[in-house]
């Protein structure tokens, strides 16, 4: 395993995040990763050297029982050897049906929050702690102040920050300096290399402020694996059981214009390095050079977590690199 300074921090991390957002989802009834699978895939992580898991008080079934999985995990561990990354926003039901302070930014809810997901990780502190949207309905100087009161208390370490436009992360860090808060050091975009000029200017602002940048959906939702063929309307083919299979918004989301062509540019770089697309594509961003970049990855399966891990081992050639990149711009 390779590891990195988190951005501007001093924190130590993996060059993969672990993502746990599938641990206890139900899809179409059927629970995509149970507990005993959960753990399977926490031990294959720490066994290939990724200390950085990534969670969500509202990740599982009920909400807060992947929360509740990491920490009984935890339990057999040393939690120093981690770094631990959980969110705040959405409507919380892991205690019933949510009230109407159950979401959001406001000082209430955060402060509920952060004591129920440290209660079910067994921890006392979280080193990252994200804001999972922007609020349109909560002042950012309040949201900011509960952060910062957190940090002072030693409950967070570094403060996150996920999806928002690029105007509004840079209000929240023009707000920190001016009022003397703590700062965003991490952000948490969707980004991989089909799905990079939607949050360009987002990452101007990371490269410009020294965040670090952990990408959801590295993988754009398993296109980038190469498992999906183009049929011959233009549509996409995917396996039984893909994502591509069950969500009807797959080829709108993932699969635009120069899609396929990024595909094919990562595929003829995996055969010369005998690597698969799936490694291909995370080294990408892995060898982002304006910025910290820590993918985060949610694997279904051990074999494909080690998988991803083989990433590490790769080295893409300045031309390899400006190869995939020419791709992905051939529709701008």
């Amino acid at each position: 395993m390779e590891y990195t300074t988190l951005g501007n921090t001093g924190t130590t991390v993996s060059k993969l995040c672990f993502g746990t957002w599938r641990f206890a989802m139900e899809s179409d009834g059927v629970v995509e990763t149970d507990r005993e699978e959960a753990h399977d895939l926490l031990d294959t992580a720490w066994e290939n050297g990724i200390n950085f898991i990534d969670t969500a008080n509202v990740y599982g079934d009920p909400n807060g029982t992947s929360e509740e999985w990491i920490g009984e995990w935890l339990e057999d561990h040393d939690r120093e050897d981690f770094v631990i990354a959980s969110k705040v926003y959405f409507p919380f039901d892991g205690w019933g049906e949510p009230g109407p302070n159950d979401s959001g930014l406001g000082r209430k809810h955060i402060r509920a929050q952060i004591e129920g997901t440290l209660d079910r990780l067994g921890t006392d502190y979280l080193d990252v702690y994200y804001i999972h949207r922007w609020d349109e309905d909560t002042p950012i100087r309040e949201t900011l102040s509960e952060l910062t009161q957190l940090v002072r208390e030693g409950k967070v370490r570094y403060l996150g920050a996920s999806s928002m436009a690029a105007w509004q992360l840079t209000k929240a860090l023009w707000t920190s300096d001016v009022e003397g808060l703590e700062r965003f050091d991490v952000t948490q975009p969707m980004v991989n290399a089909v799905q990079y000029d939607e949050v360009a200017d987002y990452l101007d602002v990371c490269a410009d402020q020294d965040l670090a940048v952990c990408p959801y959906s590295p993988l754009a939702g398993g296109f980038l694996t190469g498992k999906y063929d183009r049929t011959a309307d233009g549509g996409i083919e995917a396996p039984d059981g893909s994502r591509g299979s069950l969500d009807e918004m797959f080829d709108e989301w993932y699969v635009q214009e120069n899609a396929w062509d990024v595909l094919e540019a990562v595929e003829g770089v995996a055969d010369e390095l005998d690597a698969t697309p799936a490694q291909v594509s995370l080294r990408w961003l892995m060898e982002q050079d304006r910025f910290t970049c820590v993918p985060i990855v949610g694997a279904r399966t051990p074999d494909q977590l080690e998988e991803n891990v083989g990433a590490v081992e790769l080295d893409l050639s300045d031309e390899q690199f400006e190869r995939i990149e020419a791709a992905r711009a051939t529709n701008e």
